[in-house]
């Protein structure tokens, strides 16, 4: 008798009933309906194909990109009872043949391929010659070559539909403007297929930009006083800040791991290893890593850098509290990575038009760092979704003032201005601020600046304030970063109208800092995770045996349970098996082969 759907994911999974689309994508896969799924990290695309994979005949396919991640969704279905395997390249030639010969023999539930391997002539005769349910392209966002995680292999998979139109096939991915779905659908040959969007909003992820300053200080500042002990990932543009942010954080007692395209497999596959199965460990990384990581206690997500594009920001920051509870988004950016991404455009081999698509993910993303009114509302409203203030990102906590920098913009144009002008020169951001400062450098005395008219107008501010309205003028295309390459700073053809006082302008500034003993606005949603008086001992105890489980099997602690499941047992004290029945993520499968050891360690 063929199971229903509902049931599949009460029996196997352990879950009482579907969240949003979940239900309707599903039905239409199961059906045989191609589809195009947008849903946040967390937000359970996952199902949306495991589930029809096990209620159609025969086997899904999953294409993911990222070999170093099969492994664990495979050993996480093993654990459900699901027949899973995966084929890449890190497999031996018996290994593989043994997969390949239990997929003709319809022994698998679900099949995982890399994009590359699934395109080998092989491959795509092993699967004309078994019996498939569905497709599935997992991170579609992929196929994009305006995608921040573009791979060329993707662009060979509309072979699918070539080659077996009859069969049903989902492009999943959490991240995707209206441009990018519609390449996905071109390049996938999905042209006909209803698109199910989700809400992009993760409600639990508080997000917190911060101005950059002693950037690797701040960042063990943030770690020590709101998520000591925690796992969480930080983010870096290149390889060097890397392996320096990763040995600083070491050095001051932060368990802390690099991870970059730099390294050797070996290493990068036992990092990632100790990540996922480890508790407390923070991976300090390039954003080749975290595609498709399913770890679901990554505590925060810190960016020390600046991300390129709100698109890639939104899915780095999607890999934190993919269980529900509260994480957090963190993210230091300065006036220099401004000049350093306008730079980097500006270098880029592609064309104008390429350049410019460039330019506008900048653009959007330095409008999220520079907003006075709500992060999230900003953030989805980017993803064309709109929603009110949701009190729960630093703008709706700690709202920052906004003040009339219009004079304050007019003395550093009119430095540029000047320098431009009168004398043919052209300076960095450092330089400009010492003339309006009055600051007599040599460099100043080398140059005779210190008889310009501009020279000492801005004694009236910091520097740190200078540096905050150079940032914010090179944000809003007040201010160009020379094309040679040097970082110097240039007008632009809108400076014009703030230099004759057309244009009024209201820059952000930062709230007064904190004292040093005063508790930041983020432990609030750490305090929410801690369980009330014994219930959080019945917690350490289920982990600690959960620990011992992973261990034994070789698979990461999360895969034998999810902390919400533990902490839901924790909780409610079941008594029996049935009460168990009733828990979420408490499957059959795993009722019966950890029922009794949960029920013996809620009585201890």
């Amino acid at each position: 008798m063929t199971i229903s759907s509902l049931e599949t994911l009460q029996q196997v999974f352990g879950y009482d009933s579907f969240r949003g689309d979940q239900q309707a994508i599903i039905d239409h896969v199961v059906q045989g309906g191609d589809a195009l799924v947008l849903m946040p990290t967390g937000g359970g695309k996952s199902l949306c194909y495991q589930i029809p994979a096990l209620v159609r005949p025969g086997t899904g396919v999953v294409i993911s990109p990222l070999i170093a991640l099969m492994q664990d969704q495979v050993d996480a279905l093993l654990e459900l009872g699901v027949r899973a395997a995966f084929l890449n390249s890190s497999q031996d030639w018996r290994t593989s043949r043994d997969v390949e010969q239990a997929f003709l023999a319809g022994q698998l539930d679900l099949l995982y391929v890399a994009p590359e391997r699934l395109l080998t002539e092989r491959c795509l005769e092993m699967l004309s010659a078994g019996r498939i349910s569905l497709f599935a392209i997992d991170e579609a966002h992929c196929v994009s070559q305006w995608g921040h995680d573009f791979r060329p292999e993707y662009l060979g998979l509309s072979i699918l539909h070539e080659r077996w139109p009859q069969i049903p096939r989902l492009a999943l991915t959490a991240t995707a403007t209206t441009v990018t779905r519609r390449e996905i659908a071109e390049r996938l040959a999905l042209d006909g297929a209803p698109h199910f969007v989700a809400s992009f909003d993760r409600p639990n992820i508080r997000y917190r930009i911060i101005e950059k300053n002693e950037v690797r200080r701040q960042l063990l500042a943030f770690i020590q006083a709101e998520h000591q002990g925690d796992c969480g990932i930080v983010y870096c543009l290149s390889r060097a800040r890397v392996e320096e942010t990763a040995e600083f954080l070491c050095e001051n007692g932060i368990a802390a791991l690099p991870y970059h395209a730099g390294l050797s497999p070996a290493v990068r596959a036992a990092n990632q290893a100790r990540f996922l199965r480890e508790d407390g460990m923070v991976m300090v990384a390039t954003i080749a890593f975290g595609m498709g990581v399913n770890k679901p206690d990554v505590r925060f997500v810190a960016h020390i850098d600046l991300p390129k594009s709100v698109e890639g920001y939104y899915q780095e920051t999607g890999r934190a509290g993919r269980d529900g509870l509260p994480a957090t988004a963190w993210l230091a950016y300065g006036l220099q990575d401004v000049v350093q991404q306008r730079r980097m455009i500006n270098e880029s081999a592609g064309d104008d038009a390429f350049r410019r698509r460039l330019g506008a993910q900048l653009d959007a993303m330095l409008g999220l760092c520079e907003t006075v009114s709500c992060r999230r509302q900003r953030l989805l409203a980017y993803f064309q979704q709109d929603t009110g203030p949701c009190g729960n990102c630093d703008t709706c906590l700690e709202p920052p003032q906004a003040w009339d920098g219009t004079v304050a913009a007019q003395k550093i144009l009119s430095a540029v201005y000047r320098l431009w002008r009168e004398r043919g020169q052209r300076f960095g951001a450092g330089h400009l601020i010492d003339i309006l400062r009055g600051k007599p450098t040599d460099r100043i005395k080398q140059y005779e600046h210190e008889t310009m008219t501009v020279f000492g107008i801005g004694a009236d501010l910091s520097e740190q304030a200078w540096r905050g309205v150079l940032r914010q003028l090179l944000a809003q295309s007040l201010l160009a970063v020379d094309q040679e390459g040097y970082g110097t700073l240039a007008l632009t053809e809108t400076s014009r109208a703030v230099l004759k006082g057309e244009q009024t302008l209201m820059f952000r500034r930062e709230p007064e800092k904190k004292t040093r003993n005063s508790r930041p606005a983020s432990t609030r949603g750490k305090e929410a995770i801690v369980l009330p008086g014994e219930a959080q001992q019945r917690f350490e105890n289920l982990r600690a045996w959960r620990a011992e489980v992973a261990r034994s099997h070789g698979v990461p602690a999360y895969v034998i349970f999810h902390d919400a499941t533990l902490r839901e047992i924790a909780m409610n004290c079941p008594q029996s098996l049935e009460d168990l029945g009733g828990i979420s993520g408490v499957g059959v499968r795993k009722r019966d082969a950890y029922g009794e050891d949960l029920l013996r360690c809620v009585r201890e």
